[in-house]
Parts: C-alpha cells; sequence; structure tokens
C-alpha cells in the first residue's frame, strides 16, 4: 500500500524542480523589464508561447515514453521499457528538426497575431529569434527531465531543473544587466539553461547505463504511436497556460490596448509559478499511479490521487492567501510603473481565485493520462482553452477589459466541474462493472 512518504518523496522534488521552473519561465520579464521596461515586460509575455510550445513538446514526448516506460517496468515485459525509451530519444530528435525548422519562418507573424505592435513587436522578434534556433537544447532538457524521474531518479531530475534555473539567472544578470545585450541576451541565458538541464540528464543516464540501441524492429511506429497519443496529454498541460496567455493577451490588447497586456504580463508571470507548482504535484504523482497502474493495482494509483488532491488543495489555498496580501508589491518587482502596479493590485485577486479549481482539474487530467485513460485527459486539458474562448468571444463585449478577466477563473471553474463529474462517471462505470462480475 502506498504511504504519505512514498509519496512526498516523488512530489516534493517535483514541485521544487518545477517551482524553479516557473521562475526560469518568468526570470527573462523581470530582467528585461527593469532594465528596458513595460514595453520589453509585454515582448517577454507575447513570444514567450512559442518558447513554452518547444519545451511542452519535449515535455510531452518524453513524458508520454516515461509513461510507457514506467507501465513496461511495472508490467509482464520490463525489458520492452528500453525501446520506449530509444523511441523516445528519435521523436525527440525528429521534433527538434521540425519545430526549428517551421518557427524559423513562422515566429515573426506568430508574435504580430498574438498582439504584438510596435517597439513591443521589435524587441519580441529579436527574443523569439535566439530561441528558435536553441529549440533542440531545449527540447531534448525538458524531454529527458520525465524519463530521470520515472527511472526513480527524482532528485536528479529536481537537480537537473536546478542546475538550468541557476545558470538562466547568472547568464541573466550577466547578458542583460552587465553586458546590455537585451532581449537577445534574455533569450540565449534561457537557452544555454536548458543546455544545462540536458547536461545533468545525460550524466545521470550514463551513470544508470541506460540503453540506447536504435533498433527498434517491426514494432517501432507502434511504440512511437503509443508515446504520441499519451504525450499528447502532458504537452497540453504544459502548454494550455500558453494557450490562455494567447487569448488573454489578444483580448486585453482590444479590450484595454498595451496598457492591459503590460498588465496581464505580471500577472501571468505569477500565475505560471503557481500553475506549475500544481503541475509539480500531478506530474510528480504520475510515476506512482503508472507504476501501481502497470502492476494492476489500480487501488493504490487512486489512493496516489487522493494523496494529490489534497496537497493540491493545499498548495493552492496557501498561495492565494500570499498573494492577496502582497498583491500591491508584486508588479514592483518587474520593473512595472506606478500604473501598472496599482492596475494589477485591483485584478490580481481575481486570477488566484482560479488556482484551486486548476488544481482540481491537473491532478484529475495526471492520473487519467498516467493509467493510459488518455481521452479523458484529452477533453480536460483542451477543453479549458476552448471554455476560455467561448467566454473571450462576449464577457470583453458586455463588461469591457475586466470581462476578458473574468473569463480566466470562469473558464477553470467550469472545466474542474467536468472533471468531478468524469470521476463520479469513472467510478459509477467501475462500480457497476464489480458488480457484475460477483453476481456472475
Amino acid at each position: 500500500m502506498v504511504t504519505v512518504r512514498a509519496f512526498l518523496k516523488y512530489v516534493l522534488p517535483s514541485m521544487l524542480a518545477f517551482a524553479l521552473s516557473g521562475v526560469y519561465s518568468i526570470a527573462d520579464g523581470f530582467f528585461v523589464g527593469n532594465q528596458l521596461g513595460d514595453n520589453a515586460l509585454a515582448a517577454v509575455n507575447i513570444a514567450y508561447p512559442i518558447t513554452a510550445f518547444i519545451q511542452a513538446a519535449g515535455t510531452g514526448i518524453g513524458m508520454g515514453g516515461a509513461i510507457r516506460f514506467a507501465i513496461a517496468a511495472g508490467g509482464t515485459a520490463p525489458e520492452s521499457r528500453h525501446k520506449y525509451f530509444a523511441a523516445s530519444c528519435i521523436l525527440l530528435a525528429a521534433a527538434s528538426v521540425l519545430l526549428t525548422a517551421v518557427f524559423a519562418f513562422a515566429s515573426a507573424p506568430l508574435i504580430r497575431l498574438f498582439g504584438a505592435e510596435g517597439d513591443t513587436y521589435a524587441l519580441a522578434e529579436e527574443y523569439i529569434r535566439v530561441i528558435v534556433w536553441g529549440a533542440v537544447l531545449q527540447i531534448f532538457g525538458t524531454g529527458l527531465v520525465p524519463f530521470i524521474r520515472n527511472m526513480g531518479g527524482s532528485v536528479a531530475a529536481m537537480a537537473a531543473m536546478i542546475s538550468g534555473f541557476v545558470t538562466n539567472i547568472v547568464l541573466d544578470y550577466v547578458f542583460v544587466w552587465v553586458t546590455g545585450w537585451g532581449m537577445a541576451g534574455a533569450a540565449a541565458a534561457t537557452v544555454i539553461g536548458q543546455a544545462a538541464t540536458l547536461i545533468v540528464c545525460a550524466g545521470y543516464l550514463i551513470a544508470k547505463k541506460q540503453k540506447l540501441s536504435l533498433r527498434l524492429g517491426i514494432g517501432a511506429g507502434r511504440l512511437m504511436r503509443q508515446i504520441l497519443l499519451i504525450g499528447l496529454s502532458p504537452f497540453g498541460l504544459t502548454f494550455s497556460p500558453n494557450i490562455t496567455l494567447i487569448l488573454v493577451n489578444k483580448f486585453a490588447a482590444i479590450s484595454g490596448g498595451e496598457f492591459a497586456v503590460a498588465c496581464y504580463a505580471t500577472v501571468s508571470y505569477i500565475s505560471c509559478v503557481v500553475l506549475l507548482l500544481l503541475q509539480g504535484i500531478s506530474d510528480g504523482s504520475q510515476p506512482l499511479m503508472s507504476q501501481y497502474f502497470g502492476e494492476g493495482n489500480e487501488q493504490s494509483a487512486k489512493r496516489v490521487r487522493t494523496y494529490g488532491f489534497i496537497f493540491a488543495a493545499a498548495t493552492a489555498v496557501v498561495c492565494c492567501a500570499a498573494l492577496f496580501f502582497a498583491r500591491e508589491y508584486m508588479a514592483g518587482l518587474f520593473g512595472a510603473s506606478a500604473e501598472v502596479s496599482n492596475e494589477v493590485a485591483k485584478i490580481l485577486p481575481l486570477f488566484t481565485a482560479g488556482y484551486l479549481f486548476a488544481g482540481v482539474t491537473r491532478m484529475t487530467a495526471a492520473y487519467f493520462y498516467a493509467t493510459d485513460k488518455s481521452w479523458r485527459a484529452y477533453i480536460l486539458i483542451f477543453g479549458e482553452p476552448a471554455i476560455l474562448l467561448i467566454l473571450l468571444l462576449f464577457m470583453p463585449a458586455l463588461l469591457g477589459v475586466w470581462g476578458t478577466w473574468i473569463s480566466v477563473p470562469l473558464s477553470q471553474a467550469v472545466i474542474s466541474i467536468v472533471s468531478a463529474v468524469f470521476l463520479f462517471i469513472f467510478r459509477t462505470k467501475k462500480s457497476g462493472s464489480t458488480e457484475s462480475k460477483q453476481n456472475i
């Protein structure tokens, strides 16, 4: 039977790693915002979804392969786990080539589509150009971390992410504040930070003598398909906050102009850290849930899920309370103007209201994809931005820019209700199936 101690052994390092990853993602905004002002802060915020897509692709492939790895390790054919690792590495390499080629041409039009104009566009374009050419380091850096975690190296995975975080912070300071390289310097710090993560991951795999045979045989296509089908869920879970970012930036620009976009930049950076903390809980729970599922012990997998719900709720409540009392000071950390800081203090509590709902949805989705029930996870993960888009089509027209802000926690509340309904229906079906077997 799974214990709280075993649960925390996986979850706490994952939470710390994701918390640092959250700070990692806002570090560029902090340094360029304090050095170059509100437009630079908004530029990183607008361009970041492209960075996030690249990293989410690595996370999705890596998590998909790592889940199949864990299920295979707990099943009847443990040797097949090495094939899942090799297939994942091939997919990571293919994604690196594909996304570099695509975004080399598409990134500039995309940031304009996301709402960048004038100086903000020029700064965003300078930033994203460097990010795109470092895609291979970001994809492999994020893609190997889930494997290390599922191989029992939760502390090593945390160390890999910490090394990337520290490297990024130090180089942000040097490249942006000392050498004055501006947006390109911030982007270079991000790419080199992911390279540091990759180096630690590679070192762990070499120390563990992990096999990497690329001879997958005639079943290679099936293995890759399984990885991609499962990986679509963690990809969506990682990237969906950035779909929110894209949509809210666009509608904020329409209903409130560049001032509203600058205000949301600070809110999104703060929300990013909290949402990644919650993802740390769900991703930290995943190896145990997949292992128990592979062993046929679904009762223990559900117990891990319950622990995850409790931990996520407690984390969300603590974050909400802390941010409520610190709301007047948060924007100032990013070098925002007094006008932006005052507006952020007004709207931040509205966004924090959605964190508890987000915790429920993330944990539910992680349980579904960790136990090979991917279609339910798809609906929850991709349903949230779909609901948000529907709300944004009429809420700003009714309430102005406040309609844009309200749409975010409202969409999180709606999809959390869907999560609860899914869990109830699934439990009811399982109970009915058990009773039928007993009657037979």
